[in-house]
């Protein structure tokens, strides 16, 4: 564990960035990025991964913030308070404000994410609780300098056995920050059992996606397994198979899962044994886009489907591709539905809005002959927060929809 005498902590700068004319608007309503291309200079030295103030172009005091011109967001705001200092006080009262939003929020503690960065004030930083255990993310300049500060109060908030850091996202190269992962306290066997709504779930924090767990689609999960009761269920992209597992829970009659990653299959089916669900659900290992495609080919017929993908679109570039991504999948999925049939489908690019998303979803449904009526407009877990004037922070988009 880091310990006293913190060497390399960001400095609390005098430096100004001024905004160009107008450029203010969206951080005064709640966005918590400065672009690049939003400043027209900076007035004073500092250092990357630095705290600095924001100005609008007539001088008047915007935010307060970390900066690095590496990247495109070129300043994360951390306050908008000019007097607020950005000390180990300043991590430690935000840690525990966002500890108590969780304890306020949520009835299990046990499995929740307990930092969603910008949207609790802490920006570019993530922490996922696993039981007694707690992973790490920091994924922007500024808040990988304030690191040992951030463990180190972490480690006093919630006396965790140990701590493993997943640094090792893509995010970090446009950070100028290296891929790293490993325990920071520890070490401790990485796979770890955990309960979700009464199922058990190892979850593999070392290797796995992400932080190991998806734990924004908890609740989704939850809502399909009520659905399911004895459905004939396809649950494509299933990944360690949290809805394969909570739709054989419920009820379903038959579960087909389907992942490309035989790591991922191997994972899922050790949770549905341990769940004593192996003998309803099949695992298939394939590419979800070929499997969909065969089965509607082949004529196959679901009571319920379940599409959860990755990120189609990463990045705005990439959304024309990704519409036709999401186009395909679920054009698909509502061919096989039967009439009445439930479709649970998901989107985690935050390019794609609920506006968006919807509108492929009518073409789809358009292209198939098909009738949908939305059961419920979902997202993430309330331990995953929108903020207000931040539409970034809403990336997670589960519908519900009764296709006939």
């Amino acid at each position: 564990m880091p310990g006293g005498g913190f060497l390399n902590l960001p400095r609390e700068t005098g430096a100004r960035v001024i905004l160009k004319p107008g450029r203010q608007g969206p951080l005064q309503r709640g966005r918590r990025w400065v672009y690049r291309t939003e400043i027209d200079r900076i007035e004073g030295d500092f250092q990357a991964g630095d705290t600095v103030q924001v100005f609008d172009a007539y001088g008047r005091f915007v935010a307060k913030g970390f900066i690095n011109l590496r990247s495109m967001i070129a300043v994360r705001v951390l306050t908008d308070d000019p007097d607020e200092p950005i000390d180990e006080d300043f991590w430690i009262g935000r840690l525990n404000r966002a500890w108590n939003y969780r304890r306020l929020v949520l009835d299990d503690l046990e499995a929740c994410r307990v930092v969603h960065s910008e949207a609790d004030g802490l920006p570019g930083l993530i922490v996922d609780k696993f039981g007694e255990f707690l992973v790490v993310q920091t994924l922007a300049l500024g808040i990988d300098r304030w690191k040992p500060v951030i463990v180190r109060a972490l480690d006093d908030i919630f006396l965790p056995i140990g701590i493993y850091e997943r640094n090792d996202a893509p995010v970090r190269d446009l950070e100028g920050l290296e891929q790293r992962a490993g325990f920071i306290k520890g070490p401790f066997d990485p796979r770890i059992e955990i309960r979700e709504h009464g199922l058990r779930f190892l979850v593999d924090v070392a290797q796995g996606q992400k932080t190991g767990h998806f734990l924004d689609q908890r609740d989704n999960r939850l809502l399909a397994g009520r659905l399911a009761r004895g459905a004939r269920v396809l649950d494509a992209f299933c990944y360690t198979g949290g809805f394969a597992c909570h739709t054989a829970a419920g009820g379903a009659a038959e579960v087909t899962a389907v992942d490309a990653s035989a790591d991922a299959l191997a994972l899922a089916r050790s949770n549905a044994e341990r769940n004593g669900l192996a003998d309803r659900i099949r695992f298939v290992e394939a590419n979800a886009f070929d499997f969909l495609r065969a089965a509607a080919d082949a004529g196959e017929q679901y009571d319920m489907i379940v599409l959860d993908p990755p990120a189609f679109a990463k990045n705005r570039r990439a959304l024309e591709r990704a519409y036709r991504g999401y186009k395909e999948i679920n054009l698909r999925a509502m061919r096989m539905l039967v009439p009445g049939g439930i479709l649970v489908t998901c989107s985690c690019s935050h390019h794609m809005d609920r506006m968006l998303f919807e509108e492929m979803l009518l073409d789809a449904a358009n292209d198939v002959g098909r009738r949908v009526r939305i059961v419920q407009r979902r997202g993430a877990a309330p331990d995953h927060p929108v903020l207000l004037g931040m539409p970034e922070t809403e990336y997670l988009k589960c519908y519900v929809l009764h296709v006939w």
